[in-house]
């Protein structure tokens, strides 16, 4: 144990991290381990190279952004049931595998959990969680068929998701068989001075690395080994927080096959130009998603010769990948961005510090920057109210929150 720790003070000694180890002798033998074995797992070139970047603006060529093509669901009209009779032969074969991100907390609902178990106030009082294995296991009645579902956890809240399939006798799955949880990557938060944060517990304060860590995560966890082994072609991956995320889509996956390519994604109509959405675009010639913060007002106020926004294909977080491009991008990380953000700490001295504004970095990669690794992603276009009832907010703000999200669920489901 003594050599353990010697090698890990000469690693800290090297990167200027020494501080991680100041209240080591005051944690028990578990927190102890748990640091020791947090320490071993960082990849300090890396934050060290994140730090750099935090210091300096980079010099960026500046790129091409045009519109990208979109197929709008509501227009196929012949093409729909060519495209659907596609889809519905691969779901029917087992080619299809569910993935939900949900390592977040409710803490922006007020609700002391993961978020996936939040009651968005229906007359059920289904969580997000049940209310979407409803949605699988309808598709899953519908085409004679067992679509496997995997949950993209986080180390803060897996063991409470966990318990809750469990006491929900897994809403009907079978662990471990047709359902699967694993944890999405993360990192340590630092200081402006480029420390390594301690959080109250006496161990590494770590944040999530983003949604873009899903695709390492699910190759790093094996699920994609387990996916081939099933016979899965397919992944859908979406976000926990949309209550009407339409995972079994056989007209998107028919798209997909039909057309060629290794990623199709839905889309959403942007309410109005100055909607603040990240859209599907081109980057210098390869499929991406624009920022709003990147878009000029007159790239926002443009539209095509039959009146629709050039750049007005919202990006919803419901994408379909074949797995060989998934392996692939989960190769190599994403490149992390960085967010300023406010963090409670315990300082040099063993004292919690509670900011009141930002004061720490956390980094995060985003799931969109792997489509610039294909040449070409179908897009289509649904119905924001059948498809996307997002829960991001509390009640208060009005939009994209419990109330807005429920009575789009209550309405598409004819529940009135």
């Amino acid at each position: 144990m003594e050599e353990r720790v010697e090698k890990i003070q000469n690693i800290l000694k090297k990167y200027g991290q020494e501080h991680i180890l100041n209240h080591y002798e005051t944690l028990d033998d578990i927190h102890q381990k748990e640091l020791l074995h947090q320490i071993e797992r960082i990849d300090f070139e890396l934050i060290s190279q994140l730090y750099h970047h935090t210091k300096k603006q980079e010099k960026q060529e500046k790129d091409k952004i045009t519109p990208i093509d979109y197929l709008d669901k509501s227009k196929l009209y012949d093409d729909y049931k060519y495209y659907e009779n596609i889809g519905k032969k691969a779901i029917k074969e087992g080619k299809l595998a569910a993935v939900t991100m949900a390592g977040g907390q409710g803490t922006r609902l007020g609700h002391d959990g993961p978020k996936g178990t939040y009651d968005i106030g229906l007359e059920s009082h289904n969580s997000l969680f049940e209310l979407l294995s409803d949605s699988l296991k309808e598709a899953g009645k519908k085409y004679d068929v067992t679509i496997p579902w995997f949950i993209m956890t986080s180390r803060e809240n897996n063991e409470a998701t966990i318990a809750f399939f469990e006491k929900n006798k897994y809403f009907g799955y079978q662990k471990d068989k047709n359902l699967f949880f694993f944890m999405q990557g993360q990192l340590p938060m630092i200081d402006t001075e480029g420390k390594i944060l301690i959080g109250e517990d006496g161990l590494i304060k770590q944040a999530a690395d983003g949604h873009g860590g899903i695709y390492e995560s699910l190759v790093k966890n094996g699920m994609t080994q387990k996916m081939k082994q099933m016979g899965t072609e397919w992944i859908f991956i979406a976000g926990i927080d949309n209550c009407l995320a339409k995972m079994v889509d056989p007209v998107l996956m028919g798209l997909a096959i039909d057309k060629g390519v290794t990623v199709a994604c839905k889309s959403v109509v942007k309410a109005s130009p100055q909607e603040k959405v990240g859209v599907f675009c081109k980057r210098n010639g390869k499929p991406s998603v624009v920022e709003y913060s990147e878009i000029t007002e007159e790239m926002a106020e443009a539209r095509d010769e039959n009146g629709e926004l050039l750049y007005g294909e919202s990006h919803i977080l419901c994408n379909l990948f074949h797995i060989n491009i998934v392996e692939r991008m989960g190769e190599d990380p994403l490149p992390y961005h960085i967010a300023y953000k406010k963090a409670t700490y315990i300082n040099k001295d063993g004292n919690l510090v509670i900011p009141d504004s930002p004061n720490a970095y956390k980094f995060e990669a985003f799931l969109f920057d792997a489509f610039g690794q294909v040449d070409d992603m179908a897009v289509l276009r649904v119905k924001r109210e059948e498809e996307f009832a997002p829960v991001k907010n509390a009640d208060s703000a009005g939009v994209d929150c419990p109330s807005t999200a429920r009575e789009l669920y209550k309405k598409f489901h004819h529940l009135d």
